[in-house]
């Protein structure tokens, strides 16, 4: 069995190094079993070290200069030679037991693919936990992918053709919805598991206002959802902010 971890960043290099490190801890889980592993690190047209950070760390570095996730993630994809795709984002710590746990569904045969749940590294006030935690149980009810951290069989991947290059920000639930149609079919599942959530980095909640982000989810309403064919509009991911 091989397994393919692919990491896309776009100017990454505060954050990039702890993520490579922890990545690397996590796969242990999957040495365990005698499989395979794979790093690869997209550059999606950074302009800071990202792409030296990561070939330091040993990872496979392609490019995308189109700067969006999901080409970034397909892009990853496309080299890929792993029989199981793994897609972590470059601001993540995914722990081993996190790994294990993918690894249990992987061996089972029964799952295509799935998500986790997921915390941040960081304090955050009553609110944002409140929505943290309302997303996570929404995750796990519709069996939607956060974007920080998708795995899936890559014939599956490849069936379904990645992710939507006509979408800026949720891409992943776009995403979540065809393979779940896809594992109907097979009768098949999607897991999102959650004893042991991936640990993702707050910065969006400390670097974006709450008036920004209360204009970006009005503008998502009214707009219903055509604002994530923009990437002006989905400013939060692609201004560069770090």
């Amino acid at each position: 069995m091989m397994v393919s971890v692919i990491v896309p960043a776009y100017n990454e290099e505060k954050l990039l190094p702890d993520a490579l490190d922890s990545i690397r801890a996590a796969i242990g889980a999957f040495a365990r079993r005698g499989w395979q592993t794979e790093l690869i690190v997209c550059d999606n047209n950074s302009t800071d070290s990202t792409a030296k950070i990561a070939r330091e760390a040993g990872a496979r570095v392609v490019f995308e200069p189109v700067n969006q996730i999901s080409r970034a993630r397909n892009a990853g994809a496309k080299v890929a030679t792993g029989e199981w795709l793994i897609f972590v984002d470059a601001d993540c710590r995914p722990e081993i037991e996190l790994f294990a746990a993918v690894a249990d569904e992987i061996a089972s045969g029964r799952a295509v693919g799935g998500g986790a749940t997921v915390r941040l590294d960081e304090r955050v006030d009553a609110l944002v936990s409140l929505l943290l935690a309302s997303w996570n149980a929404l995750s796990r009810l519709a069996k939607w992918s956060a974007g920080s951290f998708v795995f899936c069989e890559a014939a599956a991947f490849r069936e379904l053709g990645g992710f939507s290059p006509e979408l800026f920000a949720g891409e992943e639930i776009e995403f979540s919805r065809r393979l779940k149609r896809l594992a109907a079919r097979q009768r098949r599942r999607i897991t999102i598991v959650h004893r042991h959530p991936l640990r993702t980095s707050g910065r969006k909640v400390r670097l974006y206002s709450r008036r920004e982000q209360g204009a970006f989810l009005l503008r998502f309403l009214v707009r219903r959802g055509r604002t994530l064919r923009s990437r002006d509009e989905c400013f939060a991911w692609y201004d560069g902010r770090r």
